[in-house]
């Protein structure tokens, strides 16, 4: 079960870069929508380093514990 939780924040940082270069194309092509792309890329981004920061208090708490 633990294993896959330490996989999760990569693959919102994997989203993240999907969505940059989904809007960029979008932006190229000249479509209006583009800009929602970016917004769902900076979302998945900061997903990924608040499940970073809150894996790495959850460990230090469980290894405080005595």
């Amino acid at each position: 079960m633990h294993g896959y939780l330490k996989i999760i924040p990569y693959i919102y940082l994997a989203a993240g870069v999907f969505f940059i270069y989904s809007g960029f194309v979008r932006y190229n092509q000249g479509e209006e929508g583009f800009w929602i792309w970016f917004v769902i890329a900076a979302l998945s981004i900061f997903m990924f380093f608040f499940r970073m920061r809150f894996a790495k208090k959850f460990t230090q708490n469980r290894n405080d514990k005595p």
